[in-house]
């Protein structure tokens, strides 16, 4: 089962993920462009998002092939709309690999929590739009998914419940 949070800049996602992870005793995947970032600097290219896909979609295939469930924060769809934002365009084997490798089930952050300042956040005024763009995004992909939004605890509950009826269907 696999299961990725995503969603726009500053809107809970890591939190999130580390507390379905501690409720359900699984590990969960990092953010990848983060630990990336981490190490080669907040300035990035659009040949880096490249590199940041292909690693983090080896550590995804990885895991789950050891655990079996994986909750994990974020995955290729959040680079390839931050590519067609930020450069305009995508690189295919970014889309291939997303077609190619969906997850059980999405769990979308809103955008209705305060922004805050992060050296590697560029993009604190137009999460809406952009949250609007992984909406649709979502859709078109065809996998299921459930809208994640209110207080800490109102989303870890929205949360539980989606990944309960998901462990629930045959």
């Amino acid at each position: 089962m696999k299961i990725v949070i995503n969603g726009p800049e500053s809107t809970g996602k890591t939190t999130l993920v580390e507390e379905l992870s501690n409720h359900f005793d699984v590990d969960y995947l990092p953010e990848y462009a983060r630990i990336y970032l981490e190490e080669y600097g907040p300035e990035y290219d659009e040949s880096d998002l490249l590199s940041i896909a292909k690693s983090q979609h080896e550590i995804y295939q990885a895991k789950i092939k050891e655990i079996g469930t994986l909750i994990a924060d974020t995955d290729l769809l959040n680079i390839k709309i931050w590519s067609e934002y930020k450069y305009g365009q995508c690189d295919p084997w970014i889309i291939k690999s997303l077609n190619e490798n969906k997850p059980d089930l999405y769990l979308l952050c809103g955008v209705d929590i305060p922004w805050e300042f992060d050296t590697f956040r560029e993009n604190p005024n137009d999460r809406a739009a952009i949250y609007d763009i992984y909406l649709r995004e979502i859709k078109l992909l065809e996998v299921p998914y459930n809208i994640i939004k209110g207080s800490r605890a109102e989303r870890k509950k929205l949360a539980i419940e989606a990944i309960e009826i998901l462990k629930s269907q045959p």
